[in-house]
Order: C-alpha cells, then structure tokens, then sequence
C-alpha cells in the first residue's frame, strides 16, 4: 500500500487537521506494516499557483515551452505523480471562512488537470483516478457537519468524484474552537469516525 498524505492547514505542524490526517495514517501503517508513506506539508512546500504563466506554461505544446515554462509544469507533475502512485490519499482539511485553505486549493489546481487526471468525452467529464481511496480530516472551529454552512464536504466529495475517485470517506473533529469541553467532544467524535471510515 502507497499513503499519500496531504496538510492543507496553513499551521503545518501545529494543525488540528494534521494531527487527524496522522492519527489516520498511524492505524492505516498499523494495519498494512509494508505501506509506504509520503507526506507533503503545503505550508512548507507550497503547490504553484495558479496564475497566467502557469496557465501559459500548461497550454503551450511540452517542445516549445520555455525552460521556465517546463520548470513550471514539471512541478506540477510531481504532485500529479504523487497522486497516481497512491493507493490511498488522506488529507487535513481545516475550515478557514468556510471554505478550504488557499494551500489545498492550489495542490487541488496543480492535480486537476485535463487529459491527465480526468478528460471529456462525447458522454460528460470522465476520472481517470479511479481505484483509490481517500480519507478526509476535517477540522474546524465551530459545528457544521451536515449543515448548509458546511460547503467542504460536497465541494470534496464532488471534486474526487469528477477525478475517478468515488470511495471519500469524512471524519469530523468541530467545535474546536467553543470551548474545553467542546474540543473533548469534537475529538471524541473524530475518533468515533475514523473506527467506522477503516471499519
């Protein structure tokens, strides 16, 4: 087995999110000793942002780039290739204005990407990351689970989706925000779904 583990918490270390993508890890490692794990700390190693050059590096044909430009679209084939050799992805997601972090965002921009990751077809979009298995670690400070604020778990869910991605599975630590008691109970009930999301 090939772990792929993803701290989109612009806190690195030190993010709720991270500690929950880890605890994954430890009991995925714990369960199948030979896997082997890359972990890619956003906050530290950003992935490139999406932006006019990029898009100009992306478009133009691999033998007439320039070599900034091959730099440029090289560095996202290392995140795709990631993506690729894993057999399961985990990720740490915390919530930041509702949404996801600005470093989830841009590995997000970086592997998605057409031709490679997924492709049209006469029938619709088509996934070509199908056959792996994707855990997400949601943390945030307040509760939102199964809530209209809660934009995370569709926008994921739909995204891994649109790759070939259909086996996502959610764990949720809220409330880490509201108090002593309340970030008992909010790791309590992460702990409680990551035992059903291995079970």
């Amino acid at each position: 087995m090939k772990i792929l583990q993803i701290n989109g918490s612009a806190r690195s270390e030190a993010g709720n999110s991270t500690r929950i993508a880890r605890d994954i890890v430890a009991r995925l490692q714990a369960e199948n000793p030979q896997a082997e794990v890359v972990e890619r700390d956003l906050a530290r190693a950003p992935a490139p942002v999406i932006d006019e050059t990029a898009l100009g590096a992306l478009f133009t044909p691999a033998e007439q780039r320039t070599p900034e430009q091959a730099a440029r679209v090289a560095a996202s084939d290392a995140l795709i290739a990631e993506v690729q050799a894993a057999d399961v992805i985990v990720l740490g997601v915390p919530m930041y204005n509702f949404g996801i972090s600005t470093q989830l965002k841009n590995w997000i921009d970086a592997i998605a990407r057409v031709g490679v990751t997924f492709r049209y077809t006469e029938n619709g979009p088509e996934g070509l990351l199908g056959g792996k298995k994707v855990f997400v670690a949601f943390a945030r400070g307040g509760r939102y689970r199964g809530t209209p604020a809660d934009t995370q778990t569709p926008y994921l869910q739909t995204l891994f989706g649109f790759l070939g991605i259909t086996d996502v599975r959610f764990i949720y630590a809220e409330g880490l925000n509201m108090g002593e008691e309340a970030v008992k109970q909010g790791f309590a009930e992460a702990e409680a779904d990551i035992v059903a999301a291995l079970s």
